[in-house]
């Protein structure tokens, strides 16, 4: 398994991190949580990657380092930022996103329609809602998920991971979290 679990398709806000999310066109538009949230105000969306603000956090499955409450400082100066796309087109995507300090997400259960109960095939709005939950900002991941009827399980399913997320100091610390549980799981199934 990679360092970072992979999620799956993902600001304006008077909250305290600003979101931000390219939007490649790429998918149902009736569908979207990506449009679902800039429809309620809690998301900017942008049509070219460049225009996603320079020194925000990217949530990029790619990347090797995972995201942790040490970017925190970074969510409050800068933003979070993602980008909504395929998985056929994916890699080109976020090979593009060099300008942001990339972090991707640890493992975690989709609760989505679509994946629910699958680990790492997260929505956007989760993909969001994970990262702003882990850097202490709750109440702003629980907003974004309140626009979907599964949105508050999402929390509900990954609360032990999500809470010991949080508690970490650093990457370093969220991998061996992540392991733990990962193996964990995988000697109770035996």
């Amino acid at each position: 398994m990679t360092p970072c679990a992979i999620w799956r398709c993902g600001g304006i806000s008077h909250s305290p991190v600003s979101v931000t999310v390219y939007h490649a066109k790429q998918c149902d538009p009736k569908k979207c949580s990506t449009l679902k949230l800039k429809r309620h105000n809690l998301v900017r969306v942008v049509h070219r990657v460049r225009e996603l603000p320079r020194g925000a956090v990217i949530l990029n499955p790619f990347t090797a380092k995972a995201f942790s409450p040490a970017d925190q400082e970074q969510l409050k100066q800068r933003g979070l930022a993602a980008l909504d796309c395929s998985w056929v087109h994916a890699k080109e995507v976020f090979d593009i996103s060099s300008h942001w300090t990339s972090r991707c997400l640890p493992y975690l259960v989709a609760a989505n329609p679509v994946n629910y109960g699958v680990p790492t095939k997260l929505s956007t709005v989760e993909a969001l809602a994970a990262a702003l939950y882990i850097a202490d900002f709750r109440e702003q991941a629980e907003e974004l998920l309140s626009k979907f009827k599964w949105g508050p399980q999402f929390i509900v399913l990954n609360k032990q991971l999500l809470e010991g997320y949080a508690q970490a100091k650093d990457s370093t610390e969220v991998i061996k979290i992540q392991n733990g549980y990962i193996n964990q799981s995988a000697s109770e199934k035996r």
